[in-house]
């Protein structure tokens, strides 16, 4: 997914929209590290298409107070052993 940066950020921040998704599970599935798409989407996206920026920004919210949540299942799940 190398190229153009704009188009990649805009990628990401449909996928991430469309389907509700973690910045960790949109990395997966475009092969790239977490932390570019992070960058894309937090410093490069809002340059240049404010509207969507504003868009992915509440699910990315949505997932940071759920955070905490998530964690909490996945320990449970591994001491239970399910």
């Amino acid at each position: 997914m190398k190229g153009n940066i704009e188009e990649r950020a805009v990628t990401l921040a449909q996928y991430i929209i469309e389907n509700r998704t973690t910045v960790r599970a949109a990395a997966q599935k475009f092969g790239i590290s977490k932390s570019t798409v992070h960058k894309d989407l937090s410093e490069r996206l809002p340059k240049f298409n404010r509207a969507l920026y504003d868009q992915v920004k509440a699910v990315l919210d949505v997932n940071k107070a759920q955070r905490h949540i998530r964690g909490g299942m996945a320990t449970r799940k591994k001491y239970k052993g399910i």
